[in-house]
């Protein structure tokens, strides 16, 4: 009875640490893409919001970083992979091949796209095409596909961000964007990061 519910134990702890450890490398990932970004755009030409919980068409979607600037509002997903990488646009999921186990995970295009949406439904008054849809690979994987446009490596994002030179803004109405943006989001909690996992969960399962 008692090696039984020592096993128990063990499997649900050693459940528990690999929710923990993906979660913690996710957030790992969002930490190297915001110190970069930060760094390279600097206010008052740009401002970076992240870990953005706002309100979606079903219920609220969380973004890993929307980049506000005089130059355009980019929307960015923020995925920490290593291992090998095989992806295709029109996919529903992707897959990651590392020590010869497969993981299947949600198009990050895809969910960038709903991201992009509802940050668009806030920003109305933006014209649609000043507001981009970017996924970043911040760890080591290595797409062993043809990388799918608008997914960069961490040095690929940078250059991408600093290739946009035209000013579609004023100063004020970065500043309107931005306060639109903090004024909509949901506050920052355990719980609401919870809730809104455990409705990925539901809807897309392993691969959310």
């Amino acid at each position: 009875m008692f090696q039984i519910f020592g096993f128990l134990i063990a499997l649900l702890i050693g459940f528990l640490s690999g929710r923990f450890i993906g979660y913690r490398l996710q957030n790992r990932g969002e930490a190297i893409v915001s110190d970069a970004i930060t760094k390279m755009f600097p206010p008052p030409m740009y401002h970076l919001l992240n870990n953005l919980t706002i309100p979606a068409k079903d219920g609220t979607t969380q973004i890993d970083h929307v980049l506000v600037s005089r130059f355009g509002v980019f929307v960015i997903e923020t995925k920490h992979y290593q291992g090998w990488i095989f992806a295709d646009s029109r996919s529903p999921t992707w897959t990651q091949v590392m020590f010869n186990k497969k993981h299947k995970f949600q198009n990050p295009l895809r969910q960038n796209y709903k991201h992009l949406k509802s940050v668009q439904a806030l920003l109305d008054f933006l014209p649609p095409e000043c507001i981009k849809s970017v996924v970043v690979f911040s760890g080591d994987g290595d797409f062993r596909t043809p990388r799918p446009e608008g997914v960069f490596n961490l040095r690929g994002l940078l250059a991408y961000l600093q290739s946009f030179k035209s000013e579609v803004m004023s100063e004020n109405r970065l500043q309107f964007c931005v306060g639109r943006l903090e004024c909509c989001r949901l506050a920052l909690t355990r719980e609401t990061d919870v809730m809104h996992r455990e409705r990925l969960q539901r809807k897309f399962g392993n691969s959310a």
